[in-house]
């Protein structure tokens, strides 16, 4: 196992009504910015319980955060943040909406030019306003993470950022919010959770069997809840409540402590969003069959040991053995709903063109945090799910 530092200060509140507590962990007298998306909170009941809560607090709303987060839709918040003075925020939704969440507290406190820096420069963050979240939609860990993706609609860019200042000081879990999500939705955040389980496991040994087997028990838990919950007509509270911890404990920096990881089908996929608009996991479920076929000889045991464990592959010949994982894998993601062709989604060749071109115009010759997977074998990945 390699050497590593571990932090996560977010304190969770999961279950059934635990938005009740929520007033008695934002600072009093704060002047908060409750951030939204577009506004199912308000139908399924969600809003007014978060409402109610901040009724002891100044409160200014701010709505309409898109699904893959635009700047140009962070920076109208970061606005209201100085024009009311606000010193919380609370994101109320998904991802994206507590990426979108992020971007807002670390944007509001910078002092050194454009925000969009943070992303496409790497600025260190500096200081950044308290943020707290009430959780509507499990699928990007972004409720224990200090990680967030934003898109700058003007120059078609999707970029990350990490700083452990827009970590959330809590994040409320209630499995009941999933309750009205349409069944693409609950489908998106059962493959996200699923590949970031595989960006952090499917590397490199490093010896490091309790992160293996913790993230094991991760994809084992996504295939068999996941299949549940496409099976139901009516969500079933445990289901759900299973699938939101999964998702959780997929990016809180746990699983990813002292191994190697790797974020090349993030790093692929989010220039399909980028370009396209396609939903973050949809990409991901194209993205990563292709990859996996792409590396199958150079992250070999790593793979076997995927395909024995998780996908309880008993074929004698490892070779094989891996291609069936992958199979599995991919033949998983469609049976929730994903298209995973480029094709299938009408994107063709002339993308893939533009992808290449733009990470060499980043001066990337390679993806992937271990760097071995050049951009000959990106368009060799893509093309292989046209």
């Amino acid at each position: 196992m390699e050497n590593f530092n571990f932090y996560n200060p977010v304190k969770i509140l999961f279950g059934k009504g635990k938005t009740s507590e929520l007033s008695t962990l934002i600072p009093a007298n704060a002047k908060v910015l409750m951030t939204y998306g577009g506004g199912s909170i308000k139908k399924n009941g969600v809003y007014e319980q978060v409402i109610q809560q901040l009724k002891p607090f100044q409160v200014v709303e701010f709505g309409g955060i898109e699904p893959n987060p635009r700047y140009e839709t962070c920076m109208k918040a970061v606005a209201l943040v100085k024009q009311h003075d606000i010193d919380f925020l609370l994101a109320v939704g998904g991802g994206s909406v507590l990426d979108g969440t992020k971007f807002i507290a670390a944007a509001s406190k910078y002092a050194h030019g454009d925000p969009w820096d943070i992303l496409s420069k790497h600025v260190l963050i500096q200081d950044a306003v308290s943020l707290g979240a009430v959780l509507t939609l499990p699928a990007t860990g972004s409720e224990m993470n200090g990680g967030a993706v934003i898109t700058k609609e003007e120059t078609q860019e999707k970029l990350a950022f990490v700083s452990p200042l827009v970590m959330p000081k809590f994040s409320i879990l209630d499995p009941v919010f999933t309750f009205s999500l349409p069944r693409h939705q609950v489908a998106n955040g059962i493959v996200d959770a699923f590949v970031h389980v595989m960006e952090q496991y499917l590397t490199y040994p490093v010896n490091s069997p309790v992160q293996d087997r913790f993230a094991e028990s991760l994809l084992i838990t996504l295939i068999e809840e996941g299949n549940l919950a496409m099976q139901q007509t009516t969500p079933v509270y445990e289901n759900r409540a299973n699938l939101m911890w999964a998702a959780t404990m997929a990016l809180n920096g746990i699983i990813g402590a002292g191994v190697k990881s790797d974020w090349a089908t993030h790093t692929i996929g989010h220039e399909l969003t980028a370009f396209h608009g396609l939903d973050h996991a949809v990409t991901l479920a194209i993205v990563l069959p292709g990859l996996l076929r792409q590396v199958k000889e150079k992250r070999h045991e790593k793979l076997s040991q995927f395909a024995y464990r998780v996908w309880n592959i008993r074929e004698l010949d490892s070779k094989k053995a891996c291609e069936m994982a992958i199979d599995k894998t991919e033949a998983f993601f469609r049976s929730l709903g994903m298209l995973t062709k480029l094709h299938e989604h009408t994107i063709h060749e002339d993308t893939i063109d533009k992808i290449i071109l733009r990470f060499g115009q980043r001066n990337m010759k390679s993806v992937g945090n271990q760097q071995d997977i050049s951009l000959v074998e990106v368009k060799m990945i893509l093309k292989s799910q046209l």
